[in-house]
């Protein structure tokens, strides 16, 4: 079997990190078919895949992740040869990460920011997203996800807890009169995910606290939501870290209808081990730390 090459797997790793041929191209100067020919000649020479389709973009197979491994250990070298002086900032390059809206909303900058005045070379790239464990890595370093399903092939780091509970706006209770007990509160119309393509399962609380509740707005975004619910669409069930900080907002029977969920930092393997990934999570345990009781409603 040919030795695999060192510049194939630097486009390996570029591929691996953004997810697509046509980004990874125009990151190393390239099209994305001169990618998809290196890609190929480097399984050719591995004897096997490195890349299968996946639902959001390209993802590494098992063969994929231990030569991004060494692709890493490449690249390290390359950037330790050419820095300027002897002491390079490991704490450099680009972090991907995806996250939910309000987490990316509300943890994710002042974490980075913080992070960023001691590593002024380092970027982080999130991506808003609310979903199960991806079960194959797609151009991502770290993913926040919600809840406790399998993460398979990652490691979890567990960085807090979050409440959501039910809200409705001033105005809407004075049109529409407000819920003193669950019963009543299944008369009024929910603001929530769309049940259809909800994801994440532990996010179906209201529909269970509150049998019988209809739905009067749904949306893929926790912002839309909140803004929904404030404009009197109904009553939404959200994150208290978005809802409390609308003085227009009510929420309604908190100990009833409430819910408390664990965020955790899915890393994987070939990212574990990189000091820039090791920062950002810091960094994040730091801040949701920070922002403990505005998470949890207090």
């Amino acid at each position: 079997m040919p030795t695999p090459s060192a510049d194939h797997l630097l486009v390996l790793l570029a591929v691996a990190r953004t997810g697509r041929y046509t980004a990874a191209g125009a990151e190393l100067g390239v099209t994305h078919t001169t990618v998809a020919r290196t890609v190929a000649a480097l399984e050719r020479s591995l004897g096997d895949r490195v890349l299968v389709r996946g639902t959001d973009g390209w993802e590494l197979t098992a063969l994929g992740e231990r030569a991004t491994r060494a692709a890493e250990a490449v690249s390290d070298a390359v950037g330790r040869l050419v820095a300027d002086d002897g002491e390079t900032d490991p704490v450099m390059g680009v972090v991907r990460m995806t996250a939910t809206d309000a987490f990316s909303a509300y943890v994710v900058p002042p974490a980075v920011v913080g992070l960023r005045r001691d590593h002024p070379d380092l970027t982080v790239e999130a991506v808003t997203v609310t979903r199960r464990p991806a079960q194959h890595r797609s151009g991502v370093d770290i993913e926040v996800v919600v809840g406790d399903a399998p993460a398979p092939r990652a490691q979890v780091v567990p960085l807090g807890e979050f409440e959501l509970g039910m809200y409705a706006s001033r105005d809407y209770l004075a049109e529409h009169g407000t819920p003193g007990t669950v019963a009543e509160l299944a008369g009024h119309g929910l603001v929530h995910f769309i049940d259809s393509m909800l994801q994440v399962d532990d996010l179906d609380t209201p529909r269970r606290l509150v049998p019988g509740i209809r739905d009067a707005m749904t949306s893929t975004n926790v912002f839309v939501h909140v803004e929904a619910t404030r404009a009197g669409a109904g009553v939404g069930f959200v994150p208290c870290l978005a809802a409390d900080r609308h003085p227009d907002l009510v929420r309604l029977l908190p100990d009833e209808v409430r819910d408390r969920l664990p965020y955790r930092a899915l890393v994987h393997p070939e990212s574990w081990r990189r000091p820039a990934v090791a920062a950002v999570l810091v960094a994040l345990r730091r801040q949701v730390e920070m922002q403990r009781d505005a998470l949890l409603g207090r």
